[in-house]
């Protein structure tokens, strides 16, 4: 049986804010497909939809099979959406690679287009993640009031009202401040490298101690050896310039 969504208490976001800016090119421009008829106008709602929720799809990552359907008619935006967030290219590089807490904190962005309540709006959706699943949780966050109301069937996710009037910056994209891989999983998969940062009790390994092929350090004795001498240089005061200046003679 599960468990209702546990109640959490919005906070004053910037999408909660309704906005009365005119709108212009700092504005997200917004996809859908209640007036596109041509194949062009199919493509930039397609490559929308995957900017949205996995930020690039390389060729292998594309859902041919949904974007046959969302051509054809067959499905909506919100259908297409959904394929996406249940596709093996998502549940592997989100889902797999971080907790319930993070993984939600992302959907939440993507799908919603605003950054989660705090803490208690993730304890609520990890709470459905562990008991609904993975596929009935997204179902529950496409089904909310929310999503519907905001954009419907027909219209891709963006992120909502990231410019603001008066403000020197806006809000940050996701896929920027929200990495997919956690600190906790980025420390198992084992980057970024440590350094090695020297002090007392510490050595380094013999295999780096011994001089390799090309090092400079292994031709040191046979420089030492040559007994060369280095050429003192004259001084550019006692260097006559004007005799070595050529000259056209009479």
């Amino acid at each position: 049986m599960a468990l209702p969504l546990l109640n959490y208490a919005p906070t004053t976001q910037n999408s909660r804010v309704a906005g009365f800016e005119v709108p212009g090119d700092e504005q997200p421009k917004q996809y859908n497909t209640e007036d596109q008829y041509s194949p062009v106008q199919f493509d930039e709602v397609i490559q929308a939809a995957y900017r949205q929720i996995f930020f690039h799809a390389f060729k292998c990552d594309r859902q041919t099979v949904l974007e046959s359907q969302l051509r054809n008619g067959q499905i909506t935006v919100r259908d297409f959406i959904r394929g996406l967030l249940l596709s093996a290219t998502f549940r592997s590089s989100f889902y797999d690679k971080n907790s319930n807490y993070r993984f939600v904190e992302q959907v939440v962005q993507r799908v919603l287009g605003r950054d989660v309540y705090g803490e208690r709006e993730k304890i609520a959706w990890s709470l459905a993640v562990a008991t609904q699943g993975y596929e009935g949780f997204i179902d529950t966050l496409l089904n909310s009031d929310e999503y519907l109301s905001n954009f419907g069937y027909d219209k891709v996710p963006y992120q909502r009202r990231r410019v603001l009037p008066g403000r020197a910056l806006g809000e940050t994209p996701f896929n920027i401040k929200s990495p997919r891989y956690d600190s906790y999983y980025r420390t198992i998969l084992g980057f970024p490298k440590a350094v090695y940062a020297g002090g007392p009790g510490k050595r380094f390994p013999a295999q780096y101690l011994s001089a390799k092929a090309g090092d400079p350090g292994a031709y040191l004795a046979l420089a030492r050896s040559i007994g060369a001498r280095g050429q003192a240089l004259s001084a550019s005061a006692d260097i006559d310039y004007l005799s070595k200046v050529p000259y056209r003679k009479r």
